[in-house]
């Protein structure tokens, strides 16, 4: 048995010391790789609570097709230095984030409402009443 470790083991050790390193931003967190959803249905809506830490409001998409929700965010940080400074590097990191998902039945889109707070976007969504589209037809 030999008292050195093997190659294999050492450089799996030194490359797990540095797992993360190149994969997140030098500072901030880590852009998302998507986004973090909570839906419930109350009865005659649904609530919709996504994580979105971070994003500007006017960054927030929401789209709206039947019953298909897209919820897109563009993410932007960057580094930013005090007054009286001199700029010696700037970093940027850009990136999109986006959520589609599709629920029970359609959703009426004149009183559906949408609201961004502290990282947290919550829709409420209420369902389309079901509109008589059939009718019996007389046979002659």
């Amino acid at each position: 048995m030999s008292m050195f470790p093997a190659r294999r083991r050492l450089f799996d050790e030194l490359m797990g010391s540095l797992d993360g390193f190149y994969v997140q931003p030098l500072h901030g967190d880590p852009l998302p790789q998507s986004i973090k959803l909570d839906v419930q249905d109350i009865g005659e809506a649904y609530k919709v609570q996504a994580e979105l830490p971070g994003v500007k409001k006017e960054d927030i998409h929401v789209d709206i097709d039947g019953a298909v929700v897209t919820i897109k965010a563009e993410i932007k940080q960057q580094d930013s230095s005090g007054e009286g400074s001199r700029n010696l590097r700037s970093e940027r990191y850009y990136g999109s984030v986006s959520r589609r998902f599709e629920l029970p039945s359609e959703i009426d889109l004149e009183h559906a409402q949408a609201q961004y707070e502290e990282g947290l976007l919550l829709l409420e969504l209420p369902k389309r009443k079901a509109v008589e589209n059939s009718r019996k037809l007389n046979i002659k």
